[in-house]
């Protein structure tokens, strides 16, 4: 079974039905998405700028992640699957937005995620936050996700003026 052909399967299926057709489960269901993306969001720019040196300078890094860990990953899995439950909705009108919306905001999406694995796999592993200068690969690190985070919002909203109206 090739891709489209599972797309297509996807889309017949009676929760993809249910939620194109139901009057309140996509706006539910997107309603929890943005809500999350905005708790995720708001907790990862506080811990990207810290990387930057701009806020909670007086706090290490290490403390901010022990406190915003929690957040950082509640709102990431319930983003991701409000995401896929949209997704189920109209999997074949999402996949071929034109322009390639969707497919951009997966890739930046994969891409933020390498950025965060890069970062734990390398400088975040170190005890550099007792110093009082934060590392250029940490700041790199804050950036990058800064602006890859730009990209997958700006991807994200644009989907919906790309699909075709229901």
């Amino acid at each position: 079974m090739g891709f489209a052909n599972f797309l297509q399967w996807l889309s017949g299926t009676p929760f993809s039905t249910m939620m194109r057709e139901s009057i309140w489960a996509e706006p539910i269901v997107e309603t929890i998405h943005v809500l999350t993306l905005t708790i995720f969001l708001g907790f990862a720019v506080l811990l990207d700028l810290r990387l930057l040196g701009v806020t909670l300078i007086r706090k290490r890094v290490s403390e901010v992640l022990a406190q915003f860990n929690l957040w950082l990953f509640g709102g990431f899995a319930v983003m991701i699957v409000t995401g896929i439950l949209l997704f189920c909705g109209d999997p074949v009108s999402f996949y071929n937005t034109e322009p390639p919306f969707f497919k951009i905001k997966m890739i930046m999406l994969v891409l933020a995620g390498l950025n965060v694995l890069i970062f734990n796999l390398t400088i975040g592993r170190k005890v550099w936050d007792r110093k009082p200068r934060t590392p250029g690969a940490a700041k790199a690190a804050g950036v990058v996700s800064i602006v890859l985070w730009i990209w997958i919002v700006a991807a994200g909203r644009a989907i919906a003026y790309a699909l075709p109206p229901p």
